[in-house]
């Protein structure tokens, strides 16, 4: 073999490797876990699972049997940050999958993915600037997923306020509706927090800063979403190529806290796109929030 053909062939080979690592990473669940100090002083400790993006299909045994695992880790609380189904039929596995986590308290929010199907698309469009334009599949049964975790006691945030008891704390709950496809009705439920509540949560699906600085700005320590996948393809030593929304690359996924000192925690989620099945240095996860008392 001459040394013109080596090159090529060993960059194949490696391009080969890393799209073949790339799909295998999909399957590689991790649970991360973080604390983060925003109750009261003397406050016992408060755990949150963080779920968000796991883009369900009916065939994903593999998902669906890790997520119901989540039920050991015996958690206070459970928000979902959206983007739970890819799939018409995706909303039985996905409550299944659930399982006992439905007989704790949560709440939850929907994405986009959750309104509408997945459909094929230039995978390169992700990799450059939001041009504003969305292209969508047909509708998913929103309706049945949001009346499935409502019916057993999750409360929906979409553009609404509410109210849960986890444990001995009550928590005061603000959402929004996906701002990715302009859903997104803030001064709906604006207004200063409850200062009585023993932990003020927001939750929304599209970290956009300028709804999670209102939330912080209305008195909100503690701010929940998805949407970013983490970068989904991250590389060493520099991180997430994009975040898909007006988020800094450097807060795509993990725990952060902005200029106005409210904390933010994006979930690089639990799933991808069932057209572009991929993460590169981005497992899938889900996070175990432990809150304890500001210091």
């Amino acid at each position: 073999m001459t040394a013109r053909l080596k090159v090529p062939l060993a960059v194949a080979g490696m391009a080969a490797a890393g799209l073949g690592w790339s799909v295998a990473e999909t399957r590689m669940f991790v649970l991360r876990r973080a604390e983060v100090g925003v109750l009261a002083p003397g406050s016992a400790p408060l755990t949150v699972l963080h779920i968000s993006d796991l883009h369900l299909t009916p065939g994903q045994r593999i998902k669906q049997r890790w997520v119901h695992a989540l039920n050991e880790l015996e958690p206070d609380l459970i928000v979902g940050t959206g983007d739970f189904i890819a799939h018409p039929e995706a909303v039985p596995p996905l409550v299944d999958a659930l399982g006992d986590l439905l007989a704790r308290p949560g709440c939850f929010v929907l994405g986009s993915n959750d309104y509408f199907a997945p459909k094929p698309k230039n995978p390169a469009r992700y990799l450059l600037p939001d041009n504003g334009r969305r292209s969508h599949g047909g509708e998913l049964p929103w309706r049945d997923l949001k009346a499935a975790l409502s019916a057993e006691g999750w409360v929906d945030l979409t553009n609404a306020r509410g109210w849960l008891k986890a444990g001995a704390r009550e928590v005061e709950l603000r959402g929004i509706d996906d701002s990715h496809i302009n859903r997104d009705e803030y001064d709906d439920v604006a207004g200063p927090a409850d200062p009585t509540a023993d932990l003020r949560l927001g939750v929304m699906h599209s970290p956009e800063p300028r709804n999670v600085a209102a939330m912080g700005a209305d008195g909100f320590e503690l701010v929940l979403a998805g949407h970013t996948h983490g970068g989904q393809l991250r590389l060493p030593f520099y991180g997430a190529l994009v975040t898909n929304c007006g988020l800094e690359r450097s807060r795509a996924r993990g725990l952060s806290q902005g200029d106005d000192d409210t904390w933010l925690h994006v979930s690089a989620g639990l799933g991808t796109s069932p057209y572009a099945p991929v993460r590169f240095c981005c497992r899938p996860e889900a996070t175990l929030l432990t809150l304890v008392a500001a210091r």
